[in-house]
């Protein structure tokens, strides 16, 4: 390939650097390599680079510590007016502008984030005269950029795809969950994002559904680890994932399945203009800058208007459900479970799935008023519906337009309950994306807390919206129940998403059962499900665990799930290989919870470095016991000076530790 000269486009004064891309682009001997202008994070450890190609192709790659973290990778859409990734000028960037942002959600890993950046805006002109922005943020952690289409039209405008790649060295590996089939699935539910993990796979194996990969995406090129995602989904644009080719090292953005939209509404993205797009998120680092990043949440839409946060908020909750299924959801069974969460000190009460039948709405407010008298608040399910699903479960369609779920809503709100769960959504078509947009947004006035299940990846909705408490979007510990392979698959399983799905946003995985699972060999210890509750984030922590199970566990296991905080202060990574094993430490209500698990079969023994943990003295350690389920040893343990801690996890076994 030929290599040339290069001309400047952008930039600060004296501070311009020159990047020769003959890795991507065949140029004859005459044509001079193009343009290019940099953004930095502020602790100058990430470079980002953003060029013009003779073609008018613009593209950008990153570097972390003078090491190549994407090769140069393409940006651009095509609209129904104009193409955007091809045939660019640049009319002027903007100066380096800084972005220093406080904010606080209750429900995420870390209840108060400060987010610094470096800002920079690319202008860019179509053939047609058509403008195109593009904004770049880079902080210490990571890389964050959108489109904006800033002229202003009452035409609606439609994307038929979007160029931005993301191109990794060929030897870089990739941990992917790839994304189920639009319709399939029990009652044509899917895409749920409910996959087990492809694990330390080379970058271009294909997908195995063959529709593509979901966010985020994690991939791991020499030392340093990458997470890409996407954060600030509105409801005029559609969900995306990542498509790879054989081989290929580039991921490109591929919109929905055409059947994944509602109500014959959009799928791909369109909008009138002005027009942006989600943000394009890669945190880039170690692992424990992968584990404790905010940058999803960081670059989110901040909350309008009557947004306000719910007056109940984060809590843990008792659920009949996972273990005892559809035909117990009755008012002696949920009265029972009402006890349960009263004894436990816990706010919630779910009751799932055809409560409308059977129990019914009069009923339903006497368990509500009954549940008041305890201090416990009511959440309700409900089916989605539309004719994007046919699962039979009901309530079903009260929810599908603004007038039928105010209907409802003034109906929970008469009845005292405090919030809801709504289940089995169509995917990530522009118009589900709505719907969702929808649901929170009218729910909001009423003070209901929101929980959405069989659903698409949240991309930074509980910051925008802080009624959302939790969202599933994860193979769940109900998938244990179904049948004994996925029971075999959990350790791993869950020893993969505090790298993944949980590391920017709460997910309702419903973890703990600590005593058996009827038709099932539990393959995780009790220790192991008892780390969950801290390892895994959700602003309603939805336990699996029922009322007798619970009552055989041991005392102090009782006692440290009546206490495990529902709001975190802090976040620190201390160990862990993704699909391996895991020890994370969280902050919150003036203690330190550290837990981990072993995903693998067997032993291991951790040498635990303390160090970036204010703790000293004295400390709770509740592990594994010799026996079987519900088999625990609790012993004091002394943290010292020297920070070190040592701990060894029996074959898919775990731990918790408790430092006052």
């Amino acid at each position: 390939m030929d290599k040339g000269g290069s001309r400047w486009i952008g930039g600060e004064g004296g501070g311009l650097a020159m990047l020769l891309v003959a890795s991507l682009f065949v140029m004859e001997p005459s044509a001079a390599a193009e343009p290019t202008s940099y953004i930095e994070s502020p602790d100058a450890n990430i470079r980002v680079e953003v060029q013009l190609t003779p073609s008018g192709e613009p593209h950008y790659s990153v570097a972390y510590r003078d090491g190549a973290v994407l090769e140069p990778s393409r940006l651009g859409l095509v609209r129904d007016d104009a193409d955007f990734s091809s045939g660019l000028t640049l009319l002027s960037a903007s100066e380096i502008e800084r972005v220093d942002e406080h904010y606080e959600v209750q429900t995420l890993k870390r209840r108060k984030n400060h987010y610094v950046a470096n800002r920079k805006t690319f202008h860019f002109e179509a053939g047609g005269g058509q403008k195109l922005d593009v904004i770049f943020q880079v902080s210490n952690d990571g890389v964050a950029f959108r489109y904006v289409f800033p002229e202003r039209s009452a035409t609606v405008h439609r994307l038929s795809s979007e160029a931005t790649s993301f191109r990794f060295a060929p030897q870089t590996r990739a941990w992917l969950q790839p994304i189920a089939t639009a319709k399939t699935g029990w009652g044509e539910t899917n895409p749920s994002y409910e996959e087990l993990y492809e694990k330390d796979i080379p970058v271009g194996t294909p997908s195995p559904t063959g529709a593509g990969w979901v966010y985020p995406a994690l991939f791991r090129t020499g030392n340093t680890w990458i997470l890409v995602s996407e954060s600030a989904l509105g409801r005029n644009y559609a969900g995306t994932r990542l498509l790879s080719s054989w081989r290929s090292p580039e991921y490109t953005i591929g919109f929905p399945d055409p059947r994944e939209g509602i109500h014959g509404g959009p799928v791909n993205p369109q909008s009138t203009l002005p027009w942006q797009t989600p943000w394009r998120v890669i945190v880039i680092g170690s692992l424990a800058t992968i584990v404790e990043s905010s940058l999803g949440t960081d670059v989110a839409d901040a909350p309008q208007g009557q947004m306000k946060p719910a007056a109940l908020g984060p809590g843990k909750a008792s659920w009949s459900w996972p273990l005892l299924g559809d035909e117990k959801t009755d008012y002696a069974t949920t009265k029972r479970f009402i006890d349960y969460a009263a004894e436990m000190g816990w706010k919630y009460t779910l009751i799932d799935a055809l409560w409308d039948k059977q129990i019914g709405y009069d009923k339903v407010k006497e368990l509500i008023e009954y549940a008041r008298t305890k201090h416990v608040a009511i959440l309700l399910w409900y089916n989605s519906a539309g004719n994007w699903n046919s699962a039979p479960q009901t309530p079903r369609n009260l929810l599908l337009t603004r007038e039928s779920r105010k209907r409802e809503f003034d109906r929970l709100r008469e009845l005292g309950a405090a919030g809801l769960k709504v289940d089995f959504f169509a995917g990530d078509g522009q118009s589900t994306i709505a719907y969702y947009h929808d649901i929170l947004e009218d729910a909001a006035p009423y003070g209901f807390v929101m929980n959405f299940h069989d659903a698409t990846l949240p991309r930074g909705w509980f910051r925008t919206y802080p009624n959302l408490m939790t969202m599933e979007a994860v193979r769940g510990l109900e998938f244990v129940t179904f049948e004994q392979r996925n029971a075999e698959d959990e350790p791993t399983h869950a020893a993969m998403l505090p790298f993944t799905r949980n590391v920017f946003e709460p997910m309702d995985f419903t973890p703990l059962v600590l005593d058996r699972i009827e038709r099932i060999e539990r393959r995780t210890s009790s220790a192991f499900e008892l780390a969950l509750s801290v390892l895994f984030t959700s602003g309603i922590q939805h336990y699996a665990e029922t009322p007798e199970g619970m009552a055989k566990a041991p005392a102090y296991v009782r006692e440290f799930l009546q206490h495990v905080p529902s709001v975190w202060d802090d976040v620190r990574f201390l160990a862990g290989e993704p699909g391996k094993y895991v020890v994370i430490a969280r902050q919150g209500e003036g203690r330190w919870y550290i837990a981990g698990i072993n995903g693998e079969r067997e032993p291991r023994s951790l040498q635990l470095s303390l160090a970036r943990l204010p703790v000293q003295g004295a400390a709770t350690l509740i592990t594994d016991g010799e026996g079987g389920n519900l088999s625990f040893v609790e012993r004091q343990i002394q943290l010292g000076t020297d920070k070190a801690l040592t701990v060894t996890l029996k074959a898919r076994g775990g731990f918790v530790i408790v430092v006052e």
